[in-house]
C-alpha cells in the first residue's frame, strides 16, 4: 500500500513538471515491442529510483512505529541522563509494576456455563451450595472509601448446623475502614417447596437466588446483587445494591473441573477483579460506591460431612497496587488428608483476573484467636501465610511455568473487626466475617532480575470453626 502511494506520488510530480510525455512514449514502445536498449535501461533506472524511495519510506515508517511502541529508546545528547521536559509534555508517566510469572491455566478451567451458575443442591447427591459476593470500595470516587462488604446465599447440609434444622444461611456484612461493623449472619428453615417455598430459593440457568427480601440474579459477565439486613442487625438497617461486571473469565479452583472438563457434584469457581458500582444505604442514608469485587460459587456432595472438616478460612483481598488475592484454606479432620490440600487455593492477579498466578503449596497458620466457640475452640483473629509453587504432580499443569522463578509469598493477615455468629449447644459451630489487613512481600526472579513486591491491602475474610 505504501509503495502504491509512493508510485502515484512520483507520477504526479513528473506530470506536474511536464515530463510525462516522454515517459508515456517510452512505456508504449516497450509494451508494443518497438523499443531500444536505451528505453529498457532508462525504464529500469526509473524503477530503481522508485524502489529506493519505497525502502526509505518503509524505514522511516517502521522506525516511527517501533519508537511509539517503546522498542526504540530516544537518543540522548552527551551529558543528558533524561529527556528535557517541555511545557507541552510535562505529564507524569505512570510507573509500570513488574508482574509475577503467570500460571498455565487450561481453557477448560476458564469455561463456565449458565447451567454451572445455577442451582445444584436440588440434586440428591449435592448437600450444600453457596453463592458468595465480596467487594472493597477502593475507587477514589467512591463514598465509604476502602470499606468492605460480603454477602452470601448458602444452603448448608442438614448436619452442618446440627440441632437447628435450619440449613438456609444468609450472610450480609458491611465493614468500615475504622471499626464500623453492620449486619451479620442468620439461618432459617428450608422448606421442600410442596406447600411452602423457601427460605432460600434458587433456580437455573444463571444466578437466580433469593433469601426473603434479598436476592442475586444475572449470568456471566454481569450480576445484580440486592441485600437487606432485615432482622439480622437489630441496631441498624442496611441495604446493599450492587452491580457486578466481570472483567475476565472465571476459573475453576477445586473439584473435577479444576483438573478436566467433566463436572460433577463437587466443584467451585471464582471470578476475580469484578468492577463494582451501586449504592449502600445505612439507616436511610444513601452512599454511592465503586470498587473491586469477587464472585464465588461452590457446591459439595453428601459424602463430605461436617465431621470431615475442622475449619475453613477464605479471603478476598484488594491490594494498594490494584492487584487481587483470593485464598481458601480447608483443614480436614484427618491429618493425612491435609497434606494433599484438595480444596485449597491461592490466586494472585495483577490485571483483574486475565492472568493468574496460582500457588498450591500454602501454609496458613493462625497466630491469634479471640471469641470461644467451645472451651477448646476459638475463632481466629490473625494469620501468617507462606505460599510457594507446589511440586505435587496433581498440580503440575498450573505450577509448571512457575518452577525456577523462586516465587514465594510471605505475609500476615490481621482481622481488625468483624460480624460473627456462634451456635452453642448442641451445634458448637462459629462463623466470622471480618475486615482484614494484609502486609507482606511477594518475590520472584525473571530475565530482568530479582523482584520484591510489597503486598499491602485490605479485604474480607470468612472463617468457620467447629467442635466436631
Amino acid at each position: 500500500m505504501v509503495g502504491l502511494v509512493v508510485i502515484v506520488h512520483c507520477i504526479i510530480k513528473i506530470w506536474a513538471r511536464g515530463k510525462w510525455i516522454p515517459i508515456v512514449q517510452k512505456t508504449i514502445n516497450i509494451l508494443l515491442g518497438e523499443h531500444s536498449c536505451n528505453d529498457i535501461v532508462w525504464w529500469s533506472m526509473i524503477l530503481r529510483k522508485i524502489d529506493a524511495v519505497i525502502i526509505v519510506v518503509l524505514l522511516v515508517v517502521s522506525t516511527i512505529v517501533l519508537y511509539k511502541a517503546g522498542y526504540i529508546a530516544p537518543i540522548l545528547l552527551p551529558g543528558h541522563s533524561t529527556l528535557p521536559t517541555t511545557p507541552e509534555n510535562n505529564a507524569t508517566v505512570p510507573m509500570v509494576l513488574p508482574t509475577p510469572p503467570a500460571s498455565l491455566i487450561p481453557s477448560y478451567r476458564r469455561d463456565v456455563s449458565a447451567v454451572d451458575e445455577g442451582i445444584h443442591f436440588d440434586d440428591l447427591r449435592v448437600s450444600r451450595e453457596w453463592w458468595y459476593f465480596t467487594a472493597v470500595f477502593n475507587d477514589t470516587a467512591s463514598n465509604l472509601r476502602n470499606w468492605g462488604v460480603a454477602v452470601s446465599f448458602a444452603h448448608m447440609a442438614r448436619g452442618d448446623l446440627f440441632g437447628t434444622n435450619k440449613p438456609d444461611l444468609f450472610v450480609v456484612s458491611l465493614l468500615g475502614n475504622g471499626s464500623e461493623a453492620y449486619g451479620g449472619l442468620i439461618n432459617k428453615q428450608h422448606y421442600l417447596g410442596i406447600l411452602r417455598q423457601g427460605t432460600l430459593i434458587a433456580e437455573s440457568p444463571g444466578v437466580k437466588v433469593q433469601f426473603e427480601d434479598s436476592w442475586a440474579e444475572g449470568s456471566y459477565p454481569g450480576w445484580h446483587l440486592h441485600a437487606d439486613s432485615q432482622d439480622i442487625d437489630s441496631s441498624n438497617h442496611i441495604v446493599i445494591d450492587l452491580q457486578y461486571q466481570a472483567m475476565s473469565l472465571p476459573v475453576w479452583t477445586y473439584g473435577p473441573r479444576a483438573f478436566n472438563d467433566t463436572g460433577g457434584e463437587f466443584d467451585s469457581y471464582v471470578i476475580l477483579g469484578c468492577e463494582i458500582t451501586g449504592t449502600v444505604t445505612i439507616d436511610g442514608t444513601v452512599f454511592q460506591v465503586k470498587g473491586t469485587g469477587t464472585h464465588e460459587h461452590s457446591w459439595t456432595p453428601h459424602l463430605i460431612l461436617r465431621a470431615s472438616l475442622k475449619s475453613w478460612d477464605r479471603f478476598s483481598l484488594t491490594l494498594d497496587n490494584g492487584w487481587t488475592i483470593y485464598s481458601t484454606n480447608y483443614e480436614p479432620t484427618l491429618e493425612a488428608l491435609s497434606r494433599h490440600d484438595p480444596f485449597n487455593s491461592f490466586l494472585i492477579t495483577p490485571d483483574q483476573g486475565n492472568t493468574i498466578t496460582e500457588l498450591k503449596d500454602v501454609t496458613l497458620t493462625v497466630t491469634q484467636k479471640d471469641e470461644k466457640v467451645f472451651p477448646f475452640v476459638k475463632m481466629p483473629s490473625a494469620f501468617s501465610v507462606e505460599a510457594y509453587p507446589s511440586t505435587n504432580m496433581s498440580y503440575l499443569i498450573s505450577q509448571s511455568l512457575l518452577y525456577g522463578s523462586e516465587l514465594s509469598l510471605s505475609s500476615d493477615i490481621t482481622i481488625t473487626h468483624s460480624t460473627n455468629k456462634i451456635w452453642k449447644f448442641p451445634t458448637y459451630l462459629g462463623m466470622k466475617v471480618g475486615y482484614c489487613v494484609i502486609t507482606g512481600t511477594l518475590s520472584w526472579t525473571d530475565e530482568d532480575g530479582t523482584h520484591e513486591m510489597p503486598i499491602n491491602g485490605v479485604g474480607v475474610s470468612w472463617s468457620m470453626r467447629a467442635l466436631l
